[in-house]
């Protein structure tokens, strides 16, 4: 079985046994594994000695089922999120409470987007607006794009910024919604659509070398808003803007409660439905039935799926800036030998 993994910081393609199916697990044969350009940038380019495997977000078919999973059998598509679970590889055994069904109706390679998707929704979560309220998103990369995109179908007013005129150009084509890359005319619509009171909240999305969007924000929000921190950047808030306004300062941990927790996780125990609605598997599979509905669409933001062996010219695309696209899928056809 073939994956792609980081080493010293450099990627390449490596070989492993392909995994097992046990009690409350899926093995998913891999049709599509979406490609998470910041977060593998910065884990392929931290690498040591080790190697790192990269990538948390596929989709496929359930090719075998384990004793204790309900709602899934063999043939099935399924969308899956979470390393160290899922990844860039051609076979993978995933817990029940990391895996969603995938409709018919819906391709596997915009469900393989759905661990990007489960993340750009737990983000959205923790700015608990209520529709009619108003958010500003900073940074358009996939996660802005998709916090956007659902925040608008949901009913909230979304102010959208992004530095670069054709990533706020390609959101606009996406959703319709009016797109900024002049922080001062955004500004100014603000003004005019809060009555001069200031965003409910603001999501920020940008990647490291755009901390002082963390300060900027504070001017954004209106007295008890919310900043949220979805991407990759380093806080750096003033504390008499946080005093004057009382700011609640929230950081978005992947892609919801259950994350990095053993138990949920590995030992594939979901939380009682009653009292954590929204786990990293109940938004992956939000995720799933947002597409189904026409609520969202990702068609936009991938080019035409590849070999993992292309890996080297698609993570060199992806890095530079300006590219396209905002993510990319791997295809493992030849390595299944399909």
């Amino acid at each position: 079985m073939k994956y792609i993994g980081a080493q010293n910081g450099r990627i390449d393609v490596y070989n492993d046994d392909k995994p097992e199916v046990k009690e409350n697990y899926v093995l998913v044969k891999v049709v599509y594994s979406a490609v998470s350009p910041g977060t593998e940038g910065t884990m392929s380019s931290q690498s040591k000695d080790d190697i790192v495997r990269l990538g948390y977000s596929a989709a496929g078919i359930a090719e075998e089922v384990g004793e204790g999973v309900e709602g899934i059998k063999v043939g099935d598509k399924v969308a899956v999120y979470g390393a160290p679970y899922v990844g860039h590889r051609s076979y993978l055994s995933v817990p029940k409470t990391l895996v969603a069904k995938v409709p018919e109706s819906v391709s596997l390679s915009d469900a393989s987007l759905a661990g990007l998707g489960a993340i750009a929704i737990h983000g959205l979560r923790q700015g608990e607006l209520q529709f009619g309220e108003i958010c500003v998103v900073v940074g358009l990369g996939i996660y802005g794009q998709l916090i956007a995109q659902i925040a608008h179908n949901a009913g909230m007013v979304v102010l959208a910024l992004n530095r670069s005129q054709s990533r706020a150009d390609l959101l606009a084509d996406v959703s319709g919604l009016k797109t900024y890359s002049d922080e001062a005319e955004l500004e100014k619509d603000l003004d005019i659509l809060s009555d001069g009171k200031g965003a409910d909240a603001v999501f920020l999305c940008a990647g490291s070398g755009a901390s002082y969007l963390t300060d900027k924000s504070l001017d954004w929000l209106k007295d008890k808003g919310k900043s949220v921190i979805v991407g990759d950047i380093q806080p750096h808030y003033t504390r008499e803007k946080m005093f004057a306004k009382e700011i609640d300062i929230r950081i978005s941990r992947a892609g919801g409660p259950g994350r990095y927790q053993t138990s949920y996780e590995r030992d594939a125990v979901d939380y009682p439905y009653g009292f954590v609605r929204w786990t990293e598997g109940r938004n992956t599979a939000e995720f799933i039935r947002l597409l189904e509905q026409k609520r969202i669409s990702v068609k936009e933001y991938y080019d035409t799926p590849s070999s993992y062996a292309d890996f080297e010219k698609v993570y060199e695309e992806l890095s530079q800036r300006g590219c396209e696209y905002l993510t990319h899928c791997f295809t493992y056809d030849d390595e299944q030998g399909s």
